[in-house]
């Protein structure tokens, strides 16, 4: 862990393609947790990936009474497992696409003519593989020697993301739904990062009827996976509705993250999500904060 000043970070000017390197040597994980600890800190959460959004760095925070923004451990964990995440969203009452086992992977290819495989855990569509060809089968077949794979059935139509927010006086809403528009292929890391032709559009030109039904399922998925403070949770608009696709804890907060551009469509300013996160995060702690 490296404390980094405001300025140096805003002066990296390509953050999804260079890796940011401080200057100071840093100090491990746990001594910077001891450290926030026992200067009373909050901390907010902007960290992806790996132990910072399976529920690792939540439970350490946890276990030393630290204040943290988004969801707790239980729920980070629940929802960076794609498979558990996709169960708990159909109980709910959310469409979910249904999982082919990797022995049935040749068959499920000839019936459905194209599939789709990513990480069981992991997230910012990350090692995403798109089966259109035989060969394809390979790279799904090597991806899952060193990690689990998820594989599901293609489902064609539009990509849409929508947000659920939680505000310190107790109401919870989702936000306007966002329309993802790649400009190259499927939203991939390279399409989120990296092109700049990826169109987001928020409110996306969806009916009334489909915003409501993402609105209703981000909503659902929330609950059913008990997140806390704010999530985003992704869709495909099919021909029968939207199709649950995952559900991010700690969605970006970047200016080129989605979750900002839901909250300037609702009008929110992202100083007062802010603020209502850190009073959020400190009421966990200290419920009469």
């Amino acid at each position: 862990v490296h404390e980094v000043s405001s300025a140096l970070l805003l002066g990296h000017a390509r953050p999804f393609e260079d890796e940011f390197k401080p200057g100071d040597r840093g100090i491990a994980l746990e001594a910077a947790l001891d450290k926030a600890a026992a200067e009373d800190r909050v901390l907010v959460l902007g960290l992806h990936g790996g132990r910072a959004e399976n529920g690792e760095l939540q439970a350490m925070c946890e276990l030393r009474g630290i204040p943290f923004t988004g969801s707790g451990s239980a729920s980070s964990n629940l929802a960076f497992d794609k498979v558990a995440a996709k169960r708990f969203a159909a109980i709910a009452g959310v469409l979910a696409p249904d999982g082919i086992e990797l022995a049935n992977l040749d068959a499920a290819f000839a019936e459905h003519g194209r599939l789709i495989a990513k990480p069981a855990r992991d997230g910012s569509s990350y090692g995403l593989i798109f089966v259109n060809a035989k060969q394809d089968l390979v790279a799904v077949r090597n991806a899952a020697k060193s990690e689990e794979y998820v594989i599901e059935p293609f489902v064609a139509g539009v990509e849409a993301t929508c947000g659920v927010l939680e505000r310190s006086d107790g109401e919870v809403f989702s936000l306007p739904p966002i329309e993802i528009v790649p400009g190259e292929g499927a939203f991939d890391y390279t399409a989120k990062y990296l092109l700049e032709s990826t169109q987001e559009i928020c409110p996306g030109r969806f009916s009334p009827e489909i915003s409501a039904a993402l609105m209703d399922h981000a909503m659902r998925a929330h609950r059913a996976l008990s997140c806390g403070g704010y999530s985003r949770t992704d869709f495909i608009i099919s021909e029968n509705g939207p199709v649950y696709l995952e559900t991010n804890t700690l969605p970006g907060l970047t200016a080129a993250s989605l979750y900002p551009k839901a909250l300037k469509a609702q009008g929110i300013e992202f100083a007062d999500f802010l603020r209502d996160q850190i009073v959020l995060a400190e009421r966990r702690v200290r419920p009469s904060a």
